[in-house]
């Protein structure tokens, strides 16, 4: 049983769960702070969480069941728990359908809002895992799906869009644009051979990194902007500096002809960066707010 588990865990690569949970608890306290003049509830905390859990599990097991095929052939990803008959089909059927009931059953506990824009997440959360079959714009779609995250926990505790929380969306669509193009980059080969959409498969190596770039620059003016659209202090605009200070430096260490890095630049880099702006954040809203 505890085997099984971690075999699950690994389909849906659990552990990155560090790129978007931090953004959604941000996305929450800033619409609590700045909406609403207080601080999210336990439970509404307990349950955007398991929202989340819910949401991306279901769209993690949902690519590996769709991509299976495809994973079949790539040597990178033929260990995979479906391709190497660790799990079967049924069980990751059955997997995506509780993951679903544990998505609808938590946004429902919120506000009601949240179950109104259902449709058009569970859309997202499909859509994402075929755009690689015929758009190379398959990137910035994921940036679509998951930056759903901090935008559904501001909606989850306040009912309603503000143009901050779309500001901070599209900083961090973008966001995972850049690094998810960056960690095709192993895939070019592949993709091109099988016909995979793809930017590095589109455009090469070169252009794909300086699309990164673009994409994360976009991400960097969104974060100094919602600096100034909302009443966040100097220790949020510290922990801002400091994460595109990481994605400068995730751009640094990697090149055109040297890509020995990538794992650091798409893992260690992003986890680090989500979790600073979680943790400058929640301490200018909480810590601060406390001693003023």
């Amino acid at each position: 049983m505890i085997r099984k588990v971690r075999i699950f865990l690994e389909m849906i690569k659990f552990e990155h769960t560090i790129f978007a949970l931090p953004f959604a608890y941000i996305g929450m306290l800033l619409g609590a702070v700045t909406m609403e003049g207080r601080l999210p509830s336990w439970a509404e905390a307990g349950w955007i969480t398991l929202a989340m859990i819910g949401a991306r599990s279901a769209a993690m097991g949902l690519n590996r069941l769709i991509d299976k095929a495809i994973d079949l052939k790539n040597p990178r990803t033929e260990k995979r728990a479906l391709p190497a008959g660790l799990l079967k089909t049924g069980e990751v059927v059955l997997f995506v359908v509780l993951s679903f009931v544990l998505f609808f059953w938590a946004a429902s506990k919120l506000d009601p809002v949240c179950i109104k824009l259902m449709p058009i997440a569970v859309f997202f959360l499909v859509i994402y895992s075929y755009a690689k079959r015929f758009t190379w714009l398959c990137h910035i779609i994921l940036g679509l799906t998951i930056g759903l995250a901090p935008l559904g926990g501001w909606i989850a505790v306040t009912g309603e869009f503000a143009p901050a929380a779309w500001v901070f969306y599209i900083g961090i669509v973008f966001w995972l644009s850049g690094f998810d193009t960056i960690y095709a980059l192993q895939d070019i080969v592949f993709d091109r051979n099988e016909k995979v959409y793809s930017i590095p498969a589109r455009f090469g190596v070169k252009r794909s990194l300086m699309l990164a770039k673009c994409f994360h620059l976009v991400t960097a003016v969104c974060f100094i902007a919602l600096f100034f659209m909302t009443d966040l202090s100097w220790i949020y605009l510290a922990g801002a500096l400091i994460s595109i200070g990481i994605l400068f430096y995730e751009h640094l260490i990697l090149g055109p002809d040297d890509m020995s890095r990538l794992q650091t630049a798409f893992f260690t880099m992003n986890g680090w960066l989500s979790i600073t702006m979680l943790v400058f954040t929640l301490l200018d809203l909480t810590v601060l707010r406390a001693w003023a």
